[in-house]
């Protein structure tokens, strides 16, 4: 039994809805998790992702801002939502898929200055990875539950997860503040990076690319912020992973390119 599932920062699912379609129609992951979905749930355009085939729908979602929803042609039970830092953001939505029980987040991007004491999106940040790390550090059944994470986590932490490592050193995805807490997150869970897997860290691997370069295939300067991870109880059962760039070339695109991996259970 195979499950692949898709993560994709849409940056507006009303607005990009086709751009959705055109992932499952061409793609067919069992699971697409979304964030930057900007839509509540009552708006959430269901109709045209049951047309694809995608009849369970699970959605935690916001005017405007923020939003995480996971879709699939398979059922999904037990969803539930955390909120993290106190605040009713929707960044966090979770449900199990052919027993694979999978989160899907949006990590605050932290605003553009790295000092929590002058910025509070920053300060949010980190407290939200903090109680990321101390959730995933509680959590039972660690080697024997299968457990998969995905989402614009909005860290970059390696070196070639960046265009220039030195260059982004003090730019907020890149941060060494920022690396270490991203790092706690993984050991909490001993959780594996599974594009990494694929692509050695000696490799640039980017999913990520700014609207403020005009040609963003030119200039290449991206960053991995999308991510994958698998508990250790899936250990082995990863076969294969794709950033389809060719997303973000497609007209009005999210500036993430959508990021799909497929195991074997």
């Amino acid at each position: 039994m195979s499950l692949k599932i898709a993560t994709w920062n849409i940056n507006s699912v009303r607005l990009r809805i086709d751009h959705v379609t055109r992932l499952l129609n061409e793609h067919a992951p069992d699971v697409l998790c979304l964030q930057e979905t900007k839509c509540p749930d009552d708006l959430f355009p269901e109709k045209a992702i049951k047309a694809a085939g995608y009849e369970h729908i699970v959605k935690s979602g916001q005017k405007g801002y923020h939003g995480v929803d996971i879709v699939a042609r398979v059922p999904l039970d037990m969803a539930s939502v955390k909120r993290f830092c106190g605040k009713e953001d929707c960044r966090h939505i979770q449900a199990t898929a052919k027993g694979v029980e999978v989160h899907n987040f949006y990590v605050p991007a932290g605003g553009d200055e790295p000092d929590p004491k002058i910025n509070d999106k920053f300060a949010h940040k980190l407290q939200f990875l903090e109680e990321m790390a101390d959730w995933f550090k509680k959590a039972k059944q660690k080697t024997t539950t299968k457990r998969v994470v995905v989402g614009d986590l909005n860290v970059a932490p390696l070196e070639h997860d960046v265009w220039s490592h030195k260059q982004l050193l003090k730019v907020v995805s890149h941060t060494p503040q920022e690396v270490e807490l991203f790092e706690k997150v993984l050991a909490a869970h001993k959780w594996i990076d599974v594009p990494r897997l694929f692509t050695p860290e000696e490799e640039k691997l980017f999913s990520w690319w700014s609207y403020r370069s005009k040609d963003w295939q030119a200039s290449n300067r991206g960053r991995r912020l999308d991510h994958i991870w698998a508990s250790p109880a899936m250990d082995g059962m990863a076969k294969s992973v794709t950033t389809f760039t060719d997303a973000r070339s497609w007209e009005k695109p999210s500036d993430h390119a959508p990021v799909i991996a497929e195991f074997r259970l």
